[in-house]
């Protein structure tokens, strides 16, 4: 038996004021990435064929390499937020929730830098 109120018993325990931005950030992300993946899939479709050298030269036009680096960041960023939702609803032990919120951080940081790599390498010719 606790001889706090209600009232103090959940007085540290409200919103962080952080909900309605990543709430946001989320909806944007999708409207953008609806947009993005729209022109990806369309400009795919219309390519001759899929051959390596058709593709390269693709992504390697300015246009092209400059959506493609917005795709892809876009994607990191919702995939990160969407993760970080699941891991702080679903993992309860304080100690596994830091762990897995910091993984979860690192792994898109990298793969986010994994595709601009890729794609600068693509569109600035490199071999």
């Amino acid at each position: 038996m606790s001889l706090r109120s209600p009232l103090g018993r959940v007085l540290g325990l409200g919103s962080a004021k952080e909900g309605s931005s990543h709430w946001w950030a989320q909806r944007m992300t999708a409207v953008a990435l609806g947009f993005l993946s729209t022109w990806f899939l369309i400009s795919i479709l219309l390519l001759d064929n899929l051959q390596f050298d058709v593709v390269s030269a693709w992504a390697g036009r300015p246009f092209n390499s400059i959506l493609l680096l917005l795709t892809t960041a876009t994607l990191a960023y919702h995939s990160k937020l969407g993760v970080q939702v699941v891991i702080e609803d679903y993992v309860h032990g304080p100690a596994i929730k830091v762990f897995s919120l910091v993984m979860s951080n690192f792994t898109h940081i990298l793969l986010a830098a994994a595709g601009v790599f890729a794609v600068l390498k693509i569109g600035f010719g490199a071999p």
